[in-house]
């Protein structure tokens, strides 16, 4: 759901959604086919996540309202956050014009403007915004004199080095991005187009610190691949995602005590409108997993840095949590994850890290448990099989609580996960980039 409401067909939409959430949340025959099997932890953090979602809509009608009938949008421009796109949108409210009214003061079809607005004015031109910006009075650059997006593609990565370009390079030759003859100038127009289309990574989240990230090259880099391969894998993808429909999560959770679940758990999330992406990281970057938006539709990257069991089913569960409780606060910037700290200063992280922790063991079946405290691996094994998931992941929370990393090393499936998705990248390979050259 789009986080800013500017128009009669998503105002429309958006109360029908608010209209559905309050039913949920003050029904439980409402609510138990949004969150069956799942459990009371999780339930806990998805119906306060609808309440925050129900007050967020409910403030982006009000403001649209207020803003239609007395042409002073206070609240929608506070909403906008110094997004070009909908700045425009706002500004011709504030002056009082329908879709209409613009298309015929510009010289153009109505049904450019609708499309303009509905993609947000993201494939307009340069000069095609100024020019709508000069109709409606709005000086968007007064506002934004150091961002890079506006100041051409070569000034986007200007600071970029010569030996990440060509580390970038290598890795993506090694690991099938594009052919063998990509330039070091078409990777940093590749790059650089990507930034702009989605924004610069603007916290890279791991654990101890949300660090500023916005100049790594190297993610950026990853993050254009992912895209790039999310892309093509929509075309696979008919089924929209739904964020109130969550009770396939336990089948997923089972899915880990399949060897060949990881591929599987491709295909689930796809008939959720969810698009999961196996990349490799370029060396240094230190990123397990990722989940942002590309083209409106939720997409989780993993790079598998960790190569067992149980970093798999925690890193995924973990960019799930973020598609199901942040898809409206935070999935747009986008989340970047390394695991592999001990605590967290962030508060949606530790969200995602709550959520995905109950939904593999739920806490009260944990609390109840002797595998807490147990030396034995088959104890151990044993609750696994009780709760229907790999023992690798209960071996892994053991692991991680104790802090002790010597104990079962033997039990957490190493090298056991990557070789899967490499087997189904050779399968599909082919002689053509996957990366494109420069545009126009």
């Amino acid at each position: 759901m789009n986080r800013i409401t500017l128009n009669e067909k998503e105002a429309r939409e958006t109360r029908a959604r608010i209209s559905r959430l309050s039913e949920a949340l003050h029904s439980e025959r409402a609510m138990e086919p949004v969150v069956a099997g799942l459990p009371p932890e999780v339930v806990s953090q998805v119906s306060r996540m609808m309440k925050a979602e129900r007050a967020r809509l409910t403030q982006a009608v009000e403001a649209y309202e207020e803003a239609k009938d007395t042409q002073r949008p206070t609240a929608l421009k506070e909403l906008v956050n110094r997004d070009l796109g909908l700045m425009l949108i706002v500004a011709r409210i504030a002056n009082g014009f329908s879709q209409k009214d613009l298309a015929w003061r510009l010289g153009v079809k109505e049904q450019q403007v609708q499309r303009w607005e509905a993609e947000r004015y993201a494939p307009i031109s340069l000069k095609n915004y100024h020019r709508v910006a000069a109709l409606l009075g709005v000086r968007p650059w007064a506002d934004m004199p150091d961002q890079p997006e506006l100041r051409g593609l070569d000034k986007v990565i200007d600071g970029v080095s010569k030996a990440e370009i060509k580390k970038i390079l290598k890795h993506g030759r090694e690991n099938g991005w594009f052919a063998e003859d990509f330039t070091e100038a078409e990777l940093r127009r590749y790059i650089a187009e990507n930034r702009i289309d989605f924004g610069s990574p603007g916290l890279l989240r791991t654990g101890l610190n949300v660090v500023d990230h916005a100049e790594d090259v190297l993610l950026h880099a990853w993050r254009a691949r992912v895209t790039a391969r999310a892309r093509d894998a929509f075309a696979g993808v008919e089924d929209v995602h739904e964020p109130l429909e969550l009770k396939w999560m336990p089948e997923l959770v089972r899915l880990s005590n399949d060897p060949r679940g990881p591929l599987r758990a491709v295909e689930v999330l796809a008939h959720r409108g969810i698009v999961l992406i196996v990349e490799p990281q370029i060396p240094g970057l230190k990123i397990d997993g990722a989940a942002f938006i590309v083209d409106g539709r939720p997409v989780i990257g993993m790079t598998v840095r960790t190569d067992t069991v149980d970093n798999f089913w925690f890193t995924l569960m973990h960019e799930l949590a973020h598609v199901t409780l942040h898809f409206s606060t935070g999935l747009a910037v986008g989340f970047y994850d390394q695991t592999d700290q001990e605590t967290s200063v962030d508060e949606q992280e530790e969200e995602a890290n709550r959520f995905a922790s109950n939904l593999l063991i739920p806490e009260e079946r944990w609390r109840r448990s002797t595998a807490r405290i147990a030396k034995s691996a088959a104890v151990i094994e044993r609750f696994a099989n009780e709760l229907g998931i790999h023992p690798a992941i209960v071996f892994g929370r053991i692991r991680k609580e104790r802090g002790e990393w010597s104990l079962f090393t033997n039990k957490i499936g190493r090298n056991t996960v990557k070789k899967l998705f490499v087997g189904e990248a050779q399968k599909g390979k082919s002689d053509a980039p996957i990366l494109p050259g420069p545009k126009g």
